[in-house]
């Protein structure tokens, strides 16, 4: 049995039952899919099955197709061999990081037509009520009675299908993802392309999808955004496959890896730090079957040179050609940015003070953003700024920029010397120099002399330094912008979310040589793995003002979970204590008679025991149905298939009722 007939086959075997009720079963197949993008292949003949219980977080190198392999299981784009199948009656939710918003409907109405169906339910049953309250006809004609049906029908669909929970689960979702209620009545167009992403990101998550197709949902998202994500998609009942840069949201969320590397897939039954680590473990035997498969074909090589003109042996010389033609080369991946390697220049020394700040305001037009802000930054600080999208974390890294005006008192300490990176950085760029002229013009003194060195050591060398800046890619952008803040020592580097558009790699090289940098530091960023033993300050920015915390930053998630059940509790013993009526003396029930009791412990010893059976037998006819499976997937048994398929089908119907057994035990116990 071929790997097509073998996807084909699973695709519509039934679902394995197990307690309580999780079923497992083959939702996408994928088969043999192949696509080319500038001459070289994205996949090459890539086959593999997404069931329900799959959280897949899908890796790779930027470029390596991520992306367009989720526009491809989504349907938007076709492959240029292979296909995708799917039940017919299944429905797939898909999130791109860029994509074009509706206008004309506020954030509420927007987010509700997730439930457009629903919508069109209510309005029938709408049209229907008020015919009937002003119906003046015989009430026991046909047609009033073919009316009340229809309505009755329609309001029980409507009320099975959720119609009367989607106004509070929108309101659940879109408070999860970072929106006050004063935002549901605003028209959409009011609000930041990355704000319109989570309008998005909520009405996918509201139409609850057999498949959740995610790329880069946290880039525009608030570290509690985040966090109540991971918490919505750790217990989503579908299958979920994202994509995202954010390793602790892998980690939270995926119980599969698939790595796309050099046009084909290695899939991993683990979340993302795993996966590093088998990778780690893949790639060392790798490289040495790759080392002993060089030796020879250098030795065939070496023959075929030496004795090629010997009549004598021509014969095996030309044998080994045509061996070596044969051979199925091992490829490995090589680390492209393992050159990243930089350290800031050493930073001149600063007064003890770098930044104080008194009073602080900042207005935009009637908007009050910031409020009567009093900090200071001192020499050697390094400081997190967090909170929710739009509470002036920019804005005041601006402000400590000298890029915004404000109100109150600022001051910049002795001999300051101020980096800045700003979130659009990289567009900041002039588009029409070359990477070279980027970074020449800008060096001044002995730093014009390490130019090319200095890009080299941020992966432009060869022609790379000959690009324009236009045809660059956002992460080499991203890299070419950062190449040029070290131009210069600094001792008070601020940062606005610098890992956009950086892979995992590069990431952890900014990490490490922000670690050895030893000005002050001021960093705005929502990745928490990024931020984890960085910074020793967080300031959060909530209500025009900041709290400082002492710690990094799960120190401070950490305080703000007390804070929040501190609060929680405070209020919850307020509340008892103006609810609760004065203590009325309670009667006494009278004492259980002592064989009553017997009778009672012995009847729940039974049903246990009955449980416990009972579990026993659905156990072994998993076992049984999990064998049959696997002997179904090997290939030769295809002349078996009949019989085994009707096996299969006999060990699932007596699960089934031995299912129903069992919960009718739970209900005789209590449960």
């Amino acid at each position: 049995m071929d790997l097509i007939l073998q996807i084909s086959f699973l695709s519509h075997l039934p679902c394995r039952i197990t307690p309580p009720n999780a079923y497992l079963c083959t939702m996408l197949s994928v088969s043999h899919l192949s696509i080319q993008f500038t001459g070289n292949y994205l996949f090459n003949d890539i086959s593999f099955l997404i069931t329900k219980n799959d959280h897949i977080g899908l890796v790779g190198k930027n470029g390596a197709g991520k992306s367009t392999l989720l526009k491809i299981l989504s349907g938007l784009q076709s492959p240029e061999k292979g296909d995708v199948s799917k039940p017919n009656d299944f429905s797939i939710g898909y999130l791109p990081q860029e994509m074009e918003h509706q206008a004309g409907r506020t954030v509420f109405e927007e987010a509700l037509t997730a439930f457009a169906y629903l919508q069109e339910l209510d309005a029938k049953i709408h049209k229907i009520s008020d015919e009937v309250s002003h119906y003046t006809g015989d009430t026991h004609s046909d047609h009033f009675m073919e009316l009340i049906t229809h309505l009755h029908e329609y309001q029980e669909k409507f009320g099975l299908m959720g119609g009367y929970e989607m106004e509070s689960e929108t309101e659940k979702v879109l408070l999860g993802l970072g929106f006050n209620r004063a935002d549901f009545e605003k028209q959409t167009e009011t609000f930041s392309g990355g704000w319109r992403m989570r309008i998005e990101l909520a009405k996918i998550l509201l139409q609850k999808p057999d498949a959740l197709l995610l790329d880069e949902p946290t880039n525009h998202l608030d570290i509690e955004s985040i966090q109540w994500l991971e918490g919505f998609l750790k217990s989503y009942s579908g299958a979920v496959v994202l994509v995202s840069h954010d390793k602790v949201f892998l980690d939270t969320i995926t119980n599969r890896t698939i790595e796309i590397s050099l046009g084909k897939i290695y899939d991993y039954k683990a979340s993302y730090s795993r996966y590093l680590e088998l990778r780690a473990e893949r790639n060392e035997q790798t490289v040495a079957a790759y080392d002993n498969q060089q030796k020879q074909i250098q030795e065939m090589e070496r023959f075929v040179e030496r004795f090629k003109a010997k009549a004598t042996k021509a014969k095996q010389a030309q044998s080994r050609v045509k061996a070596l033609e044969k051979i199925d080369r091992i490829e490995i991946e090589q680390e492209d940015n393992a050159a990243l390697r930089f350290r800031f220049p050493e930073p001149p020394r600063s007064g003890k003070v770098v930044i104080e700040a008194k009073h602080l305001v900042k207005h935009y037009g009637d908007k009050l953003v910031l409020n009567n802000l009093n900090f200071e930054i001192d020499r050697g600080d390094r400081v997190a700024f967090v909170g929710k999208n739009g509470e002036g974390k920019s804005t005041l890294s601006r402000i400590l920029a000298g890029l915004e005006p404000y109100e109150g008192k600022f001051i910049t300490g002795h001999n300051t010397h101020l980096g800045y990176y700003a979130q659009n950085q990289a567009d900041a760029l002039n588009s029409d120099k070359t990477v070279f002229q980027t970074i020449d013009d800008a060096a001044v003194g002995e730093m014009r002399t390490k130019v090319r060195s200095l890009l080299g050591g941020f992966l432009f060398s060869g022609d790379a330094i000959d690009k324009k800046v236009k045809v660059l890619s956002g992460g080499e952008k991203a890299r070419l912008a950062l190449a040029k803040l070290l131009l210069e020592p600094i001792n008070l580097l601020i940062m606005d979310e610098p890992t956009n558009h950086l892979d995992m790699r590069s990431k952890d090289l900014l990490k490490e040589a922000l670690m050895n940098y030893s000005g002050a530091l001021v960093i705005v960023s929502h990745d928490r793995d990024f931020l984890q033993g960085l910074t020793s300050k967080v300031f959060e920015f909530r209500n025009q003002v900041i709290k400082p915390y002492i710690g990094d930053i799960y120190d401070y998630l950490t305080a703000r979970q007390i804070e929040t059940l501190d609060d929680l509790n405070i209020k919850k013993a307020e509340a008892k204590a103006k609810e609760t009526p004065p203590p009325v003396e309670k009667k006494q029930e009278p004492p259980v008679n002592r064989d009553e009791k017997k009778q009672i412990d012995n009847k729940k010893r039974k049903v246990e025991k009955a449980i416990e059976a009972q579990e026993e037998k659905i156990a072994a006819l998993e076992k049984k149905m999990a064998t049959l499976e696997a002997e179904l997937s090997e290939p030769g048994n295809f002349s078996k298939q009949n019989t085994m398929l009707s096996d299969y089908q006999k060990l699932e119907a007596e699960l089934k009722r031995e299912m129903t057994a069992w919960e009718k035990l739970q209900e005789d116990l209590g449960y």
